[in-house]
C-alpha cells in the first residue's frame, strides 16, 4: 500500500514539474519565501487605497475652508487621489520583489502606446487647467459648451459636471470644453432682457409705449442705468414693439416672466390687443438650472 502510495506521489510530482517546471516542494518554499511580501503588498494596496481617499477628503475639506474657488477645490482633490493611488500602486508592486529599473524600463518601453491611449486622457487633463487658470466659469455659473447648457457643479480632474433645469447631469470631457465656444449667462453682473411685444394694427401705440415704460420703471429690479428701451420694432402681421431693460444677473427670468404676465393681465383693460407675429420670436437664453 505504501509502495503504491509513493509510485502516484512519484508520478503527481513528475506531472507538476513537466507543467509548472518546478517541484511541488520547490513551489512550497517560493510560497514560504514570498508570502510575507504578498501579504505586505496586499496590506500596502488596502492600507493605501484608504490613505489616498482619506487624503483628497481633507484636501477639500482644508481648501474649503479657505475660501479657495470651488471648481480649484475639485480639482486638486481629485489630482491628490488620483496621485497617492497610483504611488500606493508602484509601493505595493515593489513589494513583489519587482525592481523599479526593471518597472521603469517596461513602462519606457510602452511609453508610446500608453500615450496614444490615452492621448484623450491627457488632452481631459490639460483642458482642465486650462479652466481653471483662466476661469472662463466658476461652480455655480450658468453655462453653455459643446451644445449642452446647465448650471457647473463640480469641475474635475477629466471632467466637468454640469446639471440642467430639469436636473440631469451632464457629463463633459474638459479638453472640448477649453478648446471650444463657450457662453457664460451668468459671469457678468447684470444682463439685459429683451420682449418683441406684438399689438394689432388700429391699436394705441403711444399707450402701449407708455405703459411698457411704466411697467418696467414700477419694477424696482429693474436698473436705471442704462435707461430702459422701448420702440417700435417691426411692421409685419402685426406692430412689433421691441423692448429692452437692464437687470442684475439673477433677476433675469424674474424680470423677463413677471412684464410678460403684467402686459398679458393688462393690455386688454386698456383697449389693447395682443397679435401673433407672423414669424415665431427669435429664441431667448437658455433658463439657468434650478
Amino acid at each position: 500500500m505504501m509502495i503504491i502510495l509513493a509510485e502516484k506521489m512519484s508520478a503527481f510530482e513528475e506531472r507538476f514539474h513537466s507543467i509548472f517546471g518546478f517541484s511541488p516542494d520547490q513551489g512550497k518554499q517560493f510560497l514560504v519565501r514570498s508570502g510575507s511580501h504578498i501579504l505586505l503588498a496586499i496590506l500596502v494596496l488596502v492600507v493605501g487605497w484608504w490613505v489616498a481617499k482619506w487624503s483628497g477628503r481633507a484636501v477639500s475639506k482644508i481648501l474649503t475652508r479657505s475660501k479657495t474657488d470651488a471648481g480649484l477645490v475639485t480639482f486638486l482633490s481629485s489630482l491628490t487621489t488620483i496621485a497617492l493611488k497610483t504611488l500606493v500602486v508602484v509601493t505595493a508592486i515593489t513589494q513583489l520583489g519587482v525592481q523599479m529599473t526593471s518597472f521603469v524600463a517596461i513602462l519606457g518601453a510602452a511609453g508610446l502606446a500608453i500615450g496614444m491611449a490615452f492621448s484623450g486622457t491627457l488632452s481631459n487633463f490639460a483642458g482642465g487647467v486650462m479652466v481653471l487658470l483662466f476661469k472662463p466659469f466658476k461652480v455655480g455659473d450658468t453655462i453653455m459648451t459643446q451644445g449642452q447648457t446647465g448650471t457647473v457643479k463640480e469641475i474635475q480632474i477629466f471632467y466637468t459636471y454640469l446639471h440642467t433645469s430639469d436636473n440631469k447631469v451632464i457629463i463633459l470631457p474638459n479638453g472640448p470644453i477649453a478648446n471650444g465656444n463657450i457662453t457664460n449667462f451668468t459671469k457678468a453682473e447684470k444682463r439685459r432682457v429683451e420682449w418683441s411685444i406684438p399689438i394689432s394694427y388700429g391699436d394705441d401705440y403711444v399707450k402701449a409705449h407708455t405703459l411698457i415704460e411704466k411697467y418696467l420703471k414700477e419694477d424696482k429690479r429693474v436698473l436705471k442705468d442704462p435707461a430702459p428701451f422701448v420702440a417700435l420694432g417691426q411692421l409685419n402681421a402685426s406692430v412689433m414693439l421691441t423692448v429692452r431693460a437692464w437687470a442684475r444677473t439673477d433677476n433675469y427670468w424674474p424680470v423677463h416672466f413677471d412684464l410678460n404676465k403684467r402686459i398679458y393681465e393688462e393690455f386688454e383693460k386698456e383697449g389693447l390687443h395682443l397679435s401673433p407675429p407672423e414669424e415665431p420670436p427669435s429664441p431667448v437664453p437658455p433658463m439657468p438650472a434650478g
